[in-house]
């Protein structure tokens, strides 16, 4: 299981959001670059990089973003915001993966296009979720109707592989991840899923790693020493 940790951007800082409220952020520094060299010389299997801006569509942090896939070494996964066709080209311009989660319940036809000319592969699909398992979208400001298994099937039936489930209740929360919904979306038959949202330790890490998932995204806990990369890949 891959260890991918976060560096989420807004106003050019590395912060963390509680349940993705921007009024509720904990600023960890100023400098994301430094961050995510310091996580990459910390051992993480890649990085995953976010603009808060963009998703809540106050701004930009495309360019930095960039800056810091230059220098880096390990792969970066864009995530935040890409929203069309250009936005997400833009991403995968520099990236080694986009995540794309509004785009791909609005204009499935333009997601399917963006496969081909990108390879599917390097499309990740956002089924973030609510309490009752709907997913959600636009920053997680709206809800879809839609059942995350029922989306899951529908992408993998469309020829995608790889999806990020974060449970939007326990994102920064460090409570601890949904584990009931990462067990059915781990049971998905081609599906390789990302585990976001909750971890407080290396005890919910081995919990994902036991529900088979084939990577898992930390926050909060290692922004407050909870839990570090080396420890969270032994679990």
């Amino acid at each position: 299981m891959k260890v991918i940790p976060a560096v989420d951007i807004m106003g050019g800082q590395v912060v963390r959001l509680y349940r993705g409220d921007p009024a509720r952020k904990t600023v960890y520094g100023d400098d994301p670059l430094a961050t995510a060299r310091r996580w990459q010389d910390g051992g993480a299997d890649m990085l995953h990089v976010v603009d808060l801006d963009a998703a809540i569509g106050t701004g930009s942090n495309l360019d930095l973003i960039r800056r810091i896939a230059g220098a880096v070494s390990v792969p970066v996964q864009v995530a935040g915001g890409l929203r069309s066709g250009e936005a997400v080209g833009r991403a995968a311009s520099f990236a080694a993966r986009v995540v794309v989660g509004t785009l791909a319940f609005q204009d499935p036809a333009e997601l399917r296009r963006l496969a081909a000319e990108h390879g599917a592969p390097r499309i990740v699909v956002s089924v973030d979720h609510d309490a009752d398992g709907f997913v959600m979208t636009h920053g997680w400001q709206a809800g879809t109707g839609i059942r995350l298994l029922d989306a899951m099937n529908g992408f993998v039936g469309m020829g995608f592989t790889e999806f990020l489930l974060t449970g939007v209740g326990r994102d920064g929360t460090m409570e601890g991840p949904d584990l009931g919904f990462l067990e059915e979306a781990c049971s998905v038959e081609g599906a390789n899923v990302i585990a976001s949202g909750g971890i407080s330790g290396a005890g919910d890490v081995a919990r994902v790693r036991a529900r088979n998932a084939s990577a898992v995204i930390l926050g909060r806990a290692l922004y407050e020493g909870r839990i570090t990369i080396a420890e969270a890949g032994g679990c």
